[in-house]
């Protein structure tokens, strides 16, 4: 059976542990076939962001026509868009998918990543035609969003654990995966929390980088696969 595709619009992250790297992953393993995207490339590891560079309009413009042209993606999922003309290229273009809005503003550690004319596009364009965002605290804050059936604020993950850079994005992006596969926001959203809270535990005692490390990525072999 042919999987329902979606498609990531975000940035990049050198370390692996966010954005487009987490949302391919979570996508592959929840049964839906990924596309991306690419806004923005970040220098970035587990202690936090170094730099940012946004991809210029018209290459985020041909990259997002190639997608929808030939793929036809059921959902949409962002990340971080970097400048007020992408957010508003998703807003016209995405409009009509499942529509999975993550406004990568502040990170989790504080780091401020956007500017004031990127909030405003998010509150006059994007998050007015969006099926669910799913800010952190900070991000609602930020917008003036409340929680509600369009708005799922998240609080990382309920394990303890160090490991938990990411867990926004790969929330998201479990969440418009199980959009894609049928499901409505409420159900969407409880399945996509279980997929964090298990990934959490799986990593919680990982070692990797002089951060905060990466929520896990990966899962078991099945039958037939090597171990």
């Amino acid at each position: 059976m042919t999987p329902p595709v979606v498609v990531t619009i975000a940035g990049t992250d050198s370390s692996g542990g966010a954005g487009i790297a987490a949302d391919l992953v979570t996508f592959a393993a929840l049964g839906v076939h990924g596309a991306c995207v690419v806004a923005a490339v970040t220098a970035q590891d587990t202690t936090g962001v170094r730099a940012i560079h946004p991809v210029p309009y018209d290459v985020v413009v041909a990259q997002l026509d190639a997608v929808l042209d030939d793929l036809d993606p059921v959902a949409v999922k962002t990340g971080m868009l970097a400048t007020p003309e992408v957010v508003r290229l998703v807003a016209e273009r995405c409009a009509d998918r499942l529509l999975v809005v993550d406004p990568v503003l502040v990170a989790t550690s504080g780091a401020v990543l956007a500017t004031d004319d990127v909030r405003e596009a998010y509150r006059a364009d994007l998050l007015p035609v969006a099926t669910v965002a799913t800010p952190n605290e900070a991000e609602a804050a930020a917008l003036g969003l409340i929680a509600g059936p369009g708005v799922v604020v998240t609080r990382g993950g309920p394990v303890p654990t160090t490991n938990d850079h990411g867990t926004g994005c790969t929330y998201s992006s479990a969440l418009a995966a199980h959009l894609a596969l049928g499901a409505d926001v409420a159900t969407a959203a409880e399945r996509a929390a279980a997929y964090v809270s298990h990934q959490l535990t799986l990593g919680k005692h990982w070692t990797l980088g002089r951060g905060r490390g990466p929520v896990a990525h990966v899962h078991a072999p099945t039958q037939g696969e090597n171990p």
